[in-house]
């Protein structure tokens, strides 16, 4: 209408597809480039690992990249790896083989995922040695939607981010007197090792640990031997080891930094307190996880690819005549993920609220 012409609005969408399609290219031409690109991507950024699987007619099936400065930049981080089920479709095996492949399998990596099925059952084939974690945000959404006790959920994270056993079991009691199915789902369906802080290896509270410093102080510290020190006063006493980096409150072993009882230990053995904090949160850890560079492959005119590169067939995969209407644009939500849908007002059109309680003027009389 700006532009004085008027067209139907399936023309209009025809006419910004063909656009994106001079811009962008076909999905031919990016699928025969592929392999070009990602030889330039490997020859450019030493130490990048890239696969490509096709199917028996040479149609895309899947594709791994994993860049050599991200690779190397792992070495120096907390071994954790978050697996979104959302945006993999069908087989996670062929993926988790290759991520082994670059990072490995130690009893020090946690994978964390949403508790999809296929996920869980790759996880245990191809990573023997390395824990499997469910998040605990889906697993709370899965109880809202599953039992219907939102009212719980203080209870629930109070038990996700006990440190000790002993508080965790208290929390968990709380829940099992007032949801016994709840209870009963947590520790047989999920399993506590899956989502609670003082039964699995997680991640880290950095933000938690400068506080500790003053709750620190007025503490009675008592040598027990050379490493081993008796820290008494406030809520929970502590017996921390400096040499192994331990404290029976479990805060310094779970967190990797050091609890209120270690800092009073440090601060009377006269031990500088940040010798007791994991290297993983040092500025020289941080320097070598993110200080390499990632280079662009520049101009595809100035690619230097191998001729067995350049004409390896990778075709897109066949595509189903789409249904009528609206492509769909954004995601499926993941498990135990919920969207609210917005309400639109029928009187002015916009979102957040009914045409009942509409305060605009549009369309009255």
């Amino acid at each position: 209408m700006k532009l004085g012409a008027q067209i139907s609005y399936y023309k209009a969408w025809r006419g910004r597809k063909h656009a994106h399609t001079l811009i962008r290219g076909s999905p031919e031409q990016s699928f025969h480039i592929l392999p070009s690109y990602f030889h330039m991507l490997e020859k450019l950024n030493p130490g990048t690992v890239t696969r490509i699987e096709v199917d028996g007619e040479s149609r895309f099936k899947y594709l791994f990249l994993a860049f050599g400065v991200a690779i190397r930049g792992f070495r120096y981080m907390r071994k954790v790896v978050g697996i979104d089920g959302t945006f993999l479709k069908g087989q996670y095996r062929g993926f988790l083989t290759q991520l082994k492949e670059v990072i490995g399998d130690t009893d020090e990596l946690a994978l964390i995922s949403d508790r999809a099925p296929s996920i869980k059952k790759a996880i245990s084939i191809v990573f023997e040695k390395a824990h499997h974690g469910a998040c605990a945000w889906h697993v709370a959404q899965n109880i809202k939607n599953k039992f219907k006790c939102a009212d719980i959920m203080g209870s629930y994270w109070s038990a996700v981010n006990a440190y000790r056993c002993e508080d965790f079991t208290g929390y968990m009691t709380e829940i099992s007197h007032r949801y016994q199915r709840v209870a009963e789902y947590l520790e047989n369906e999920v399993g506590f090792e899956k989502w609670s802080w003082c039964h699995y290896p997680g991640l880290s509270r950095e933000s938690e640990f400068r506080p500790r410093f003053a709750q620190s102080n007025g503490r009675h510290t008592l040598q027990l031997n050379p490493v081993t020190y008796h820290v008494k006063g406030g809520e929970l006493e502590g017996v921390v080891d400096i040499f192994n980096k331990t404290c029976t409150c479990k805060e310094f072993d779970i967190d990797k930094l050091p609890c209120v009882h270690a800092i009073a230990a440090a601060h009377h053995a006269q031990v500088s307190v940040y010798s007791l904090v994991s290297p993983y949160y040092t500025k020289e850890y941080y320097v070598l996880a993110y200080g390499e560079t990632i280079y662009p492959v520049g101009s595809q005119s100035q690619w230097d690819v191998p001729n067995e590169v350049a004409t390896r067939v990778v075709l897109p995969r066949e595509v189903k005549e789409r249904k009528r209407g609206r492509p769909k644009t954004s995601r499926f939500p993941s498990v135990g993920e919920f969207r609210k849908r917005k309400n639109r007002c029928g009187k002015c059109g916009a979102y957040g609220h009914y045409k009942k309680k509409c305060n605009s003027q549009t369309g009255s009389t």
